[in-house]
């Protein structure tokens, strides 16, 4: 029986996406900055519609140690974005990335830090020895977060389009 990953801290709960929850991944998607790559921003087609991202959740439920989970704030049961683990990046030794992305209404809370903190502790209980990040040059917010957790920059990825992308990591 797989077992439900459901992280706490002391104001927020992290756990698996609710299919009635689409609508905050789609307001995600419709947030994100102009200079994100447009495979990962709502396309002039309106795709990934919230139907799409229904299924989205249908299909990933995180498993005892990879996946993307909600962040639910305690005090008032909202999801505001989400944090975990996500697959092999190139080079990467088989350890996992960390993501993360909150709902611009609710940055500049500590929310990022504070999830992220949980979901570290997740991954050295899940037998993981290092993970990895990565954030655009630009993305100013995201590199903070990351310097708070102890993220060290390992190389850059050259983009002429998007501008460098920061490739950072921690060990456990």
């Amino acid at each position: 029986m797989l077992r439900v990953v459901e992280l706490g801290t002391d104001r927020l709960v992290l756990r698996p996406w609710r299919v009635r929850e689409a609508t905050v991944l789609h307001a995600l998607w419709t947030e994100r900055d102009p200079r994100v790559p447009s495979h990962r921003r709502i396309d002039s087609d309106g795709h990934p519609t919230q139907s799409e991202l229904e299924e989205w959740i249908r299909l990933n439920a995180p498993s005892s140690s990879m996946g993307l989970l909600a962040i639910e704030r305690r005090a008032t049961r909202d999801v505001i974005g989400y944090c975990g683990l996500i697959g092999d990046r190139p080079g990467s030794d088989g350890q996992p990335e960390l993501a993360f992305e909150l709902l611009r209404r609710v940055w500049g809370r500590g929310y990022a830090t504070e999830a992220a903190l949980a979901v570290l502790d997740w991954a050295r209980s899940s037998g993981y020895e290092r993970l990895w990040a990565s954030a655009w040059e630009w993305n100013a917010n995201s590199r903070r977060v990351l310097e708070a957790l102890g993220f060290v920059e390992e190389r850059r990825e050259l983009d002429v389009v998007h501008a460098n992308n920061l490739i950072v990591s921690r060990w456990l």
